[in-house]
């Protein structure tokens, strides 16, 4: 099933009494007050997903997010101070799951000429939309299954080529929704990177990071975030990975991608999407199709310094990866959710193959005295 839900969590609670009445009201509003209803499995976030079946037509999708299951999303003009308080959605700037921010970016992407999925109603003050199904053609799915991987992967380079062709505007709009497409700036990167030291050591006691440690890995990644800021040109999916793409053999050229899971989107630096696709936690990615992949992007962008956009890949990669890591053992000891440990060998493995790469310098140094391979999850 398709993984309509993104990694970064905020704060859970229980849906409203009053919310399967306002659901059904809302079909009913839309004409499909009579399709049948099919729950999706969902994973880290607080969205719910079904697929709706109509009397007559295509099946449907159903996006449920109750708006006080999050933290507050980051205001476009708030200051470090006020994103501390507001707490961890705003100090990362994620959407909080607010679906106008999945209807602005979904039209913005169309509007480019790709495969985001196409909105048919929405009550964006209640969280709930419907949307085009793109499917079950997942690229995760279809690669498990025997599919060649190379097409794939070409096209989905050949998507972020095409959306980083042109700048993205400031703010998103359509579909009646509005957005402010925010940078991935200093505090958003620190907040990820910090996950790691915050949550590693509460999954694997073997890790401890004391003030030495901490006030080191701040040195180390200081100087990798000014770039990555500074470099904050493109639309970021976020979440691009194959469990959230979608293999649509009708169409043609990068529209063949179909795109799930972006309301988290931010104007980032072009390699961040990179390391989402190529340190996939869920699959194997081989270092071949990693090279492949990035002289593919770096072919069809002349205009790019390819040594030093490999360098940031290189660095920003090691930060996403440890920032996943966090990410995935706060799910486990915070949240009770252990399937997520599974995913952690690959996770190491993809690090320790960014530190074979333009590391930051230090780093390497960093992760053997205090994150050798004996004490790691």
């Amino acid at each position: 099933m398709p993984a309509w839900a993104a990694m970064g969590a905020g704060k859970a609670g229980r849906l409203p009494s009053e919310r399967p009445e306002l659901i059904a009201s809302f079909l009913k509003d839309a004409g499909l007050g009579d399709a049948a209803r099919h729950a999706l499995p969902g994973d880290a976030s607080t969205r719910r997903y079904e697929r709706l079946y109509p009397r007559s037509g295509p099946t449907l999708i159903l996006m449920d997010q109750a708006p006080a299951l999050e933290t507050r999303p980051c205001p476009p003009q708030a200051d470090a101070a006020e994103r501390q308080a507001l707490g961890y959605n705003a100090l990362a700037r994620l959407a909080a799951g607010r679906v106008d921010a999945f209807v602005a970016c979904a039209a913005f992407l169309r509007s480019r000429g790709l495969s985001a999925p196409k909105v048919l109603a929405s009550d964006t003050e209640a969280g709930l939309a419907v949307l085009e199904d793109l499917g079950e053609d997942l690229y995760g799915r279809l690669i498990g299954e025997g599919a060649a991987e190379a097409p794939l992967y070409e096209a989905a380079i050949d998507a972020l080529a095409a959306l980083h062709a042109a700048p993205p505007p400031a703010v998103l709009e359509g579909d009646g929704a509005t957005w402010p497409l925010l940078d991935y700036d200093d505090l958003a990167l620190k907040t990820a990177g910090d996950l790691f030291i915050e949550w590693a050591p509460r999954l694997a006691p073997g890790l401890r990071f004391d003030a030495e440690a901490a006030g080191r890995w701040e040195e180390i990644w200081a100087p990798v975030r000014v770039r990555g800021a500074a470099a904050a040109s493109v639309f970021c999916h976020r979440d691009y990975h194959a469990e959230n793409l979608v293999w649509l053999a009708a169409r043609e050229g990068p529209a063949r991608v179909g795109l799930l899971d972006f309301q988290d989107a931010l104007r980032a630096h072009p390699a961040w999407d990179f390391s989402m696709l190529l340190h996939d936690a869920r699959r194997d990615v081989s270092a071949e199709r990693e090279t492949a992949s990035l002289e593919r992007y770096l072919a069809a962008r002349p205009q790019e310094d390819a040594e030093a956009f490999l360098a940031d890949y290189h660095a920003l990669g090691a930060l996403n990866v440890a920032r996943i890591l966090g990410v995935f053992s706060r799910l486990v000891v915070r949240d009770g959710k252990p399937r997520y440990r599974a995913f952690m060998p690959r996770l190491w493995t993809y690090l320790d193959r960014c530190l074979a790469g333009p590391a930051p310098p230090g780093l390497a140094a960093w992760i053997g005295r205090y994150a050798p391979t004996e004490a790691r999850a």
